[in-house]
């Protein structure tokens, strides 16, 4: 029995392109999707937050 050169490569990662055609998507596709762009929302915002909280850490380091 020979084993695929695809058995061993990464699986590749649900991926979303901003202005591609949506009417191809199952439900399933869109509920993927969705769940994939709010955690990737979630990361943003939580970078952004720890990047305000050192800004305003060295805006008080530097008031002082």
């Amino acid at each position: 029995m020979a084993i695929s050169e695809d058995d061993d490569r990464p699986k590749t990662r649900l991926a979303h392109e901003i202005g591609q055609d949506l009417s191809v998507l199952s439900i399933e596709e869109l509920e993927e999707r969705i769940a994939l762009l709010n955690g990737e929302v979630a990361r943003l915002e939580a970078m952004r937050d720890r990047k305000r909280a050192s800004r305003s850490a060295a805006d008080q380091f530097f008031k002082s």
